[in-house]
């Protein structure tokens, strides 16, 4: 029986939505999907051939060891204690500020998220630390647990980052490209959310107390508390930058090297070693299958030919290429709410590749817009789960609470995403300039 390909694409999609709605794990979800219309299509032979061989070369292929390597940094980083020094530096410079406090929240999930690479692990490490104190200086919860979700979504953007690595994968760009295309949005990001808390805070100064004031020799002794993350940050995207090493390499030297600042601390005994590789592992493991999972669905969309059907009918229209790029961006910004990033991201760049491809943009671009966009879908409902995680440590703070300290942040990350558009110089200009100091 010959079956048309596209109408089985369109009935893999509804099963997957169908089964991803049922609660089945992303990773799951997509192999089965995948290895039925692949065997529907071809063979049942053929279509257990390409799960043992695409789960294999996923779990076995040495560029992958960047993905444990980068988690191992941020997991050891989080158990010494880096993160509440970070905290502890920015605190001290912005505190005084009408809502220091949560300025300084942004500031420290931005240095965190330089040696962590997760949004939704960002904000747990900094609800942790930051929301103890915010509480004790009467914030508004709204604005506290808001910022803390909020500021945990620039670990996507701010490299290393889990999602740009796996963006990498699919897409076959340079990991270093796209890490260094992350900075210059992630620090403008954090700037606009620092921004908005002042201009929140100003108008009504109860929202977000002032702290106490420190002098400017106590503001310069506290930045040793971000000296480690610096020495980090300096090594592993410093090296990318100048060519020094590789991506992987980059990661081991990361990961090596917060061991070595753990252990010259005596913060890293045996049980939290061994507390960091165990989380390494789970998170790795988690993410390294739901990579293997999607390579085998994306086998199967390329059989049904739907991605260059759709990318030869959007290149068709009689629509500027921004348009078509618009479009695009409006429905990540809608699924964003409905499906976890990282799945959202393995599921459909390979749809939308080739159409990005045959307007001409440029792919790392296009890739910073899609992280962006997708830290959107991480604080608005259903499926925020940087919202879930600070409502799962705060648990006196209502969800709806959450969501809405959440508001003025996603408005923050809209106008983000417009100047990119308007600007895509702020994600190109890092990797153009590498390019041409490496030559």
């Amino acid at each position: 029986m010959n079956l048309d390909p596209q109408i089985v694409g369109l009935l893999g999609f509804v099963v997957l939505l169908v089964l991803l709605v049922s609660g089945m794990p992303v990773a799951f979800a997509m192999a089965l999907v995948g290895v039925v219309g692949f065997a529907l299509l071809r063979s049942p032979e053929a279509a257990m051939s390409l799960l043992a061989i695409d789960f294999y070369d996923t779990l076995s292929r040495q560029s992958f060891t960047v993905i444990p390597l980068f988690v191992l940094m941020g997991q050891v980083a989080f158990h010494a204690g880096i993160s509440r020094r970070l905290f502890a530096t920015a605190y001290t410079w912005m505190g005084a500020l009408p809502g220091g406090l949560a300025m300084a929240t942004v500031g420290a999930c931005t240095a965190f998220g330089a040696i962590c690479g997760s949004g939704p692990a960002t904000s747990a490490t900094m609800a942790a630390v930051a929301l103890p104190e915010m509480k004790r200086y009467k914030y508004d919860m709204a604005l506290a647990t808001g910022t803390v979700a909020s500021g945990g979504t620039l670990g996507m953007m701010i490299p290393p980052s889990v999602v740009f690595i796996c963006y990498a994968i699919l897409t076959q760009e340079s990991v270093g490209d796209l890490f260094l295309a992350g900075v210059l949005p992630g620090l403008v990001t954090g700037g606009l959310f620092c921004l908005a808390i002042y201009a929140l805070c100003a108008r009504r100064p109860a929202m977000g107390p002032a702290g106490p004031r420190t002098t400017i020799g106590q503001k310069f002794a506290a930045l040793t508390g971000a000296g480690e993350t610096l020495v980090l940050f300096a090594a592993v995207i410093g090296g990318m930058f100048v060519g020094f090493f590789t991506p992987t390499e980059a990661a081991a030297i990361g990961a090596g090297v917060t061991i070595l600042i753990a252990f010259a601390r005596r913060q890293l005994g045996p049980r939290l070693l061994w507390r960091a590789v165990y989380e390494t592992l789970r998170t790795s493991c988690m993410v390294l299958i739901i990579v293997a999972g999607a390579m085998v669905f994306g086998r199967f969309l390329a059989i049904t030919s739907i991605p260059f059907e759709l990318a030869k009918w959007l290149s068709s229209l009689p629509l500027p290429g921004w348009t078509i790029i618009g479009v695009i961006i409006l429905f990540y910004l809608f699924a964003g709410c409905f499906v976890d990033a990282l799945a959202l991201l393995l599921l459909t760049v390979p749809i939308f590749q080739p159409v990005v491809t045959g307007l001409g943009y440029d792919l790392v671009w296009f890739g910073v817009m899609i992280v962006l966009v997708t830290q959107m879908g991480t604080i608005t409902p259903p499926v925020g789960v940087c919202a879930y995680v600070v409502n799962g440590i705060e648990r006196d703070v209502p969800l709806q609470t959450v969501f809405k300290g959440c508001l003025p942040f996603l408005a923050v990350l809209i106008l983000a995403a417009v100047l990119l558009m308007l600007v895509p110089g702020l994600a190109t200009w890092l990797p153009e300039w590498s390019a041409r100091l490496a030559r």
